[in-house]
Order: C-alpha cells, then sequence, then structure tokens
C-alpha cells in the first residue's frame, strides 16, 4: 500500500472481513494511504461510512466487503463492495441516515449504487478539489 500524494494517481483496494471492528482498520488504512491528499478526512468520512453500510445493513455481516479508492490530482473515487441486501430510501420525515453524509460532502449527484457483477452491490462516492 503506497501513500498518495496530491499529486499522482493511486489504486487502493482491500478485501474486509464483514464485523463492526473493521470499520475502524478501513478508517486506519484509507488514512494512511491517503497521506498527502487534501479531501482525505471527508475521504476517510466517507469510507467509514459506506464500509459501516455494508456490515450493518448488507448481506455483509460475517463475510467480508471491499474497499476501493481511487484517487488521481484533483479527485477521487471511493467504492464500497457489499454482498447486497435490503435498500430503503429515505422518506421525508426519517431521521437523517449516514449516506446524507456522503451526500452533504459530494454533492447530490456524486454518489450512488448500482449491481455489482458479484450478485452485490457497489455503493460509490467521488471527491474532487
Amino acid at each position: 500500500m503506497t501513500p498518495a500524494p496530491a499529486t499522482q494517481a493511486t489504486r487502493y483496494q482491500r478485501t474486509y472481513p464483514g464485523h463492526p471492528a473493521q470499520v475502524a482498520q478501513v478508517r486506519h488504512d484509507l488514512t494512511r494511504h491517503l497521506t498527502g491528499c487534501p479531501a482525505a478526512a471527508d475521504a476517510v468520512l466517507i469510507t467509514s461510512e459506506l464500509a459501516a453500510n455494508a456490515i450493518l445493513h448488507g448481506h455483509s455481516a460475517g463475510h467480508s466487503f471491499t474497499i476501493r479508492c481511487q484517487a488521481s490530482p484533483g479527485q477521487l473515487r471511493i467504492e464500497a463492495e457489499d454482498a447486497g441486501g435490503p435498500w430503503r430510501q429515505r422518506t421525508h420525515g426519517d431521521r437523517p441516515h449516514g449516506l446524507d453524509i456522503v451526500q452533504a460532502l459530494t454533492g447530490p449527484d456524486r454518489w450512488g449504487t448500482h449491481p455489482a457483477g458479484t450478485g452485490g452491490r457497489v455503493v460509490w462516492a467521488e471527491l474532487s478539489w
């Protein structure tokens, strides 16, 4: 794992066990990987939320999930691939969800979800600076 200076393109990918303690490990690993990146703090917060969702709200609990990060000068993309599970859209008046934090950091059109080729789900987010 090579840190991602703000001036060079890098990729990070790791599969983690689907246990709640792994969220802290994800934060640690991505913080180390994004050393020198101007958007590191936001990226780590987003990744932490995506990892927690994979474990708590998907079928990855007790199994595994994968985090990917592709950083290049001025932008980065984060993906969390999990084993799928129910997806509940937030309704008006519902309490805020962690994905509201993701949207606040990225903007409304800079995050989303799509099916993974493995039958699971990929939740992605993009940041730029």
